[in-house]
């Protein structure tokens, strides 16, 4: 009877749907700067940057010099395949800042302004042909 509890119990939980891999701490204040290679991205102005290859350290970034269509938006996956082909693999130096509401991170991400070689990103993307349109 125990045992069949447990596995009731294990299939009535709900699972925990990950969006992303991007598992690490986020910086919590504006002005806090931080670095890294990108690992992942997820969208035309999300990405996870990480100083080492595990999820688990990855810092999920919201652009915020960059709004790019949602991606399922008809240019969604262009603008990510942008964003993609400017920073994949570089390394970037951000700092966080407040967003329009005020907070340094919203949905899970921190909002952060971020630099390639000393030049924003949002700048190259718009140098790439990149325009804006999101939310």
């Amino acid at each position: 009877m125990k045992g069949l509890l447990i596995c009731a119990a294990v299939l009535l939980v709900p699972a925990v749907a990950r969006a992303d891999p991007c598992e690490g701490r986020l910086p919590g204040r504006a002005g806090e700067a931080f670095s890294g290679i990108v690992r992942y991205v997820g969208d035309g102005d999300s990405l996870c940057l990480g100083n080492a290859t595990d999820p688990d350290d990855w810092i999920e970034v919201r652009l915020s010099d960059f709004d790019a269509a949602e991606l399922h938006s008809p240019t969604g996956s262009t603008d990510r395949d942008r964003l993609v082909r400017v920073v994949r693999g570089r390394r970037l130096d951000c700092v966080a800042v407040r967003g329009r509401t005020g907070r340094v991170v919203v949905h899970d991400r921190v909002i952060a302004s971020c630099h390639l070689n000393g030049r924003r990103v949002g700048d190259l993307l718009r140098a790439a042909g990149g325009r804006e349109g999101g939310n």
